[in-house]
């Protein structure tokens, strides 16, 4: 029989590229910053009335730019368990990192037309969609059919899964929440904690043995 033709690359080459578009994302993020949009200015009062008319621009891109890092913490701490990648991870890496390259645009889309339905909830979804990937990424690389994760205990794995699911829960729940509350829907993030804590004494998530975080 020859060689698996699923696995086809170690995964140097797949994370240097996915490092470098997250990098090129977070910092495209400032270029919706901009002092053009300041007036004349007389004194600093006026200036420091027009800088903080730019606050709402620049939490927008804060809110990204962390979200961004959260993203990239979590593909970080997948890959640290997959030595080897199919060709199904492959695309659904690069799928994800087509939902990262359009954050810059739905962050200025918010920014500009927060006021409006769409405006304010294509951002929320751009996470959604790229959580979305992480999570079926995950699923698919820690199937025991494919045996992709290596070096992870089964808790770990588990425990990925579960943490994997319940940031899509809270990413859909910001998409619902955007509709009516914008970017602070946002904050549903910093619950996670606390969720987490929840599951812990629930038994949903498991001591792990070797103290590996995945997800």
């Amino acid at each position: 029989m020859g060689p698996d033709r699923r696995t086809v690359l170690a995964t140097r080459r797949l994370e240097s590229y996915t490092d470098g578009v997250f990098a090129i994302a977070a910092t495209l993020l400032v270029l919706n910053l901009s002092v053009s949009g300041i007036g004349v200015v007389h004194s600093n009062a006026e200036l420091v009335q027009q800088v903080l008319a730019l606050l709402p621009s620049v939490l927008n891109v804060v809110i990204s730019f962390l979200l961004l890092g959260l993203l990239w913490l979590i593909h970080v701490r997948q890959f640290e368990f997959i030595p080897r990648v199919d060709t199904t991870i492959i695309w659904l890496n690069n799928l994800r990192l087509l939902g990262v390259v359009l954050v810059p645009f739905t962050t200025s889309l918010n920014d500009e037309f927060s006021r409006y339905l769409l405006g304010r909830t294509l951002l929320p979804v751009n996470f959604f969609l790229i959580l979305f990937i992480s999570t079926w990424q995950w699923f698919h690389a820690s199937s025991p059919r494919r045996r992709l994760v290596q070096g992870a205990s089964p808790e770990a794995v588990h425990n990925g899964r579960v943490n994997s699911a319940t940031a899509l829960v809270e990413a859909f729940c910001v998409v619902l929440l955007a509709t009516v509350w914008g970017s602070a829907a946002f904050l549903v993030f910093a619950l996670d904690p606390v969720i987490a804590l929840a599951l812990r004494r629930l038994g949903v998530l498991k001591p792990t043995p070797d103290g590996a975080v995945v997800g």
